[in-house]
This record gives structure tokens, C-alpha cells and sequence, in this order.
């Protein structure tokens, strides 16, 4: 049942990505160096997604200091089709022009991308790339989901400028609420899972795992 609501989860997490690609107000720092590269280099948002979780998951590797966990190209792998289709279905739907709207879908875009990262996480099951050294970082740090994800960001949000990716207010909204809206959402979400997942009979495990990655 965890599955599902990982499959869930990416899902929720893409169609937040998309929304603000779309509102043209700026991405999250990740997600600007994804649509910078595809800009300038080629190859689709969801391609370079897959591309650039390789890449984190050897510096993962290294801080950690365990076996790649090469799981999370499969995580990657969904989450970049999912990001390519939703962009596919929104592109002529999904196009605000005045400011207020744009606000709009960057917002529910954002609470959005909180919501499907903290559902897919509470499974434990191969973390996308990005997402899993949040956790390390945290771990590393001995402190919470908020610091780690804007600790992260920051370091993006300088790559992105170098390459000249969407950047702009929606950027710094997400460096500075990312990862408050994260911390927000895991422990609801958490509730929410734990509930579904002991009438389906597997919530020993699920509990297990979430000790074991928090």
C-alpha cells in the first residue's frame, strides 16, 4: 500500500514542479537549473531531472558514506516523466498572464510540491536524489527539514544564476518557505499515512521505516 502512495506522492510533487514552471515567477533553485539546462543545452526538464539525480546520488554516496542508492533513479526516473507530462498537459491550458494570477499558480504551485515531497517521503522508499541530502544535511547538521532544504537551495539558487535559469521572485519564495511548508506538511501527512497504513495491516513496517529515515 506504501507504493501507492510513493507513486502518489511523485505525482502530487510534479504537478506542483509544473505549476510553477508555469507561472513564469520563477522556480524553485533545483527546478531553475533543470529548465536553465534544458534551455540552453537541450533535452526535456524531465531528461536533465534524471541527469542531475545520477550526479546527487554520488555526492550522496560520498556524505553518507553507504552505497549509492542507485533506487532513487527510479524516483527521478517518474518524477521527470511526470514533470514532462503535466508540462505537456498545462502548456496551453495553464498560461496566467496578469501578476495576481501568476501569484496564484506559483502559490498552490509551491504548497503543492510541499505536499507530494512530504507524502512520497513519509514511504521511505527511494528518496529522489535532491530529497534524500536534504535529509543527510540534516542528519549531518543535527537539525530540522527547514534549515537543511534552504541550506540546500541557497547552493542551487547560485548554480541556477550561473546557468541562467527562471529566476525570479517564485525562487526566493521557495529558498525561504520550501522548507517551512515541508517541515509542515511531514508530520500530517505522516498521520494521514499511518492511519490508511495500520487498517491495511502494514503499519508496523511503515513506522519502522519512517525511524529509520527521520
Amino acid at each position: 500500500m506504501k507504493y501507492v502512495f510513493f507513486v502518489i506522492g511523485i505525482f502530487i510533487l510534479s504537478l506542483g514542479i509544473s505549476f510553477t514552471i508555469q507561472s513564469d515567477l520563477g522556480t524553485s533553485p533545483f527546478d531553475a537549473l533543470l529548465v536553465g539546462l534544458s534551455t540552453n543545452v537541450g533535452l526535456t526538464v524531465g531528461s536533465w531531472e534524471i541527469i542531475m539525480a545520477l550526479i546527487l546520488i554520488c555526492c550522496n554516496s560520498l556524505l553518507n558514506r553507504q552505497r549509492p542508492e542507485v533506487l532513487g533513479l527510479l524516483t527521478a526516473f517518474i518524477t521527470g516523466i511526470g514533470i514532462d507530462m503535466w508540462l505537456f498537459l498545462l502548456q496551453d491550458v495553464l498560461t496566467p498572464e496578469l501578476w495576481y494570477s501568476k501569484v496564484v499558480c506559483f502559490g498552490i504551485g509551491l504548497i503543492v510540491v510541499g505536499l507530494g515531497t512530504a507524502t512520497y517521503l513519509q514511504t521511505n522508499f527511494a528518496p529522489i536524489p535532491v530529497d534524500r541530502l536534504t535529509i543527510i544535511v540534516q542528519e549531518l547538521t543535527r537539525t530540522n527539514l527547514f534549515f537543511s532544504r534552504t541550506f540546500i537551495y541557497l547552493i542551487f539558487l547560485v548554480i541556477a544564476f550561473i546557468l541562467n535559469g527562471p529566476i525570479g521572485i517564485g525562487t526566493l519564495l521557495t529558498v525561504g518557505l520550501g522548507g517551512l511548508i515541508l517541515n509542515y506538511f511531514m508530520p500530517l501527512t505522516g498521520k494521514v499515512l499511518d492511519r490508511i497504513l495500520t487498517h491495511s495491516g502494514t503499519s508496523p513496517n511503515h513506522d519502522k521505516d519512517k525511524k529509520h529515515s527521520m
